[in-house]
């Protein structure tokens, strides 16, 4: 564990030093994601709470066609209702003593009252289901693996790079640092895009498909993985920017050939994302539309990237002519 930061460029190592750096490095990587999947199991309610917030509320869920049987927060609340009316009622009847009629009335006012207040203590939120004997606990580690994974994203992807960078010249140096400070910021936004705009809708639309016609019924597991995949697929997406950029650097690509051929492009962005996790067509247009625009972002970064790639040779012809050389 001696070392813990980047070595030089120039520094000379051996293969055993470079082995030795990169265990080094792992076991950094290691403790990182254990702290950090100690942390996610501890707090694993909350996380599965952020999870299931995509899912419809049960007291809605009828009027949105996702389910024709009512809560139980709905039918306690009818029956503490009818129960109410039938103290009423009694009350009410004729021949009835004022003694009676006061406890009747009170009753009626008890059933009321905690008619009011159900809907506070009872969670209308719609939960999945698990139908063997430890998918609770194992549903639970594997969404506690994830999240750990993606906390710890911004350190491994630190670590990978310190690992490498002597490889790197002072020049691609400068051209990795914001490459390298990006990749984390992009992934984390179609994480965050993802949750909020793809899921919701897609989790409504594939629940309440023919709902009418199926008792419908989310699986702890399948419900969780569908999630977490689609994040994740959308986060990598969203390193679309950094692809084009990789390729304009090694020379495969420039502006000009993205704009030449963006029909191409789009087509095989759909393609994308048909392929994705959810291959509906709500998930699948919501997956496609940050596509599309950091196409054409990348479009953009593209051409300034042509141009000052324009500016740098003319410069640099331009001083060769004045040493006296052949700017050709």
């Amino acid at each position: 564990m001696a070392r813990v930061r980047p070595i030089g460029h120039d520094d000379r190592l051996s293969i055993v030093d470079h082995l030795d750096e990169l265990r080094s490095r792992l076991f950094v990587c290691l403790a990182v994601l254990a702290v950090a999947f100690g942390l996610c199991f501890w707090q694993n309610n909350h996380l599965l709470t952020v999870l299931n917030r995509a899912l419809p509320d049960n007291s809605t869920s009828a009027s949105h066609g996702l389910a024709s049987v009512p809560s139980e927060s709905v039918q306690l609340e009818r029956l503490f209702t009818k129960q109410a009316a039938a103290a009423t009622a009694l009350a009410n009847a004729p021949g009835t003593s004022a003694q009676a009629r006061q406890a009747y009335l009170q009753e009626a006012a008890a059933y009321t009252q905690t008619a009011k207040t159900l809907p506070e203590s009872v969670s209308n939120q719609e939960k999945p289901i698990t139908i063997g004997v430890g998918e609770s606990f194992t549903t639970t580690l594997t969404v506690a693996a994830y999240f750990a994974l993606l906390f710890s994203l911004p350190i491994l992807i630190y670590e990978g790079y310190a690992f490498v960078i002597p490889a790197l010249s002072q020049t691609e140096r400068r051209a990795a640092y914001p490459v390298m400070a990006a990749a984390p910021l992009l992934f984390l936004a179609g994480v965050v895009f993802t949750y909020l705009v793809v899921l919701p809708p897609a989790v409504h639309f594939l629940q309440g498909y023919n709902a009418d016609q199926f008792q419908v019924l989310v699986q702890a597991k399948s419900y969780y993985s569908f999630q977490i995949l689609t994040m994740l697929a959308v986060g990598l997406a969203f390193q679309l920017p950094l692809g084009m950029l990789g390729l304009h650097r090694v020379g495969v690509i420039n502006g000009s050939t993205l704009t030449r051929h963006w029909r191409y492009a789009t087509v095989i962005i759909a393609i994308v994302a048909a392929a994705m996790p959810g291959a509906d067509p709500v998930t699948t247009g919501l997956e496609t539309l940050p596509l599309v625009i950091l196409f054409l972002a990348s479009i953009v970064l593209l051409k300034i990237a042509d141009r000052r790639a324009a500016a740098r040779a003319a410069a640099e012809a331009k001083t060769s002519f004045g040493d006296g050389l052949d700017p050709t």
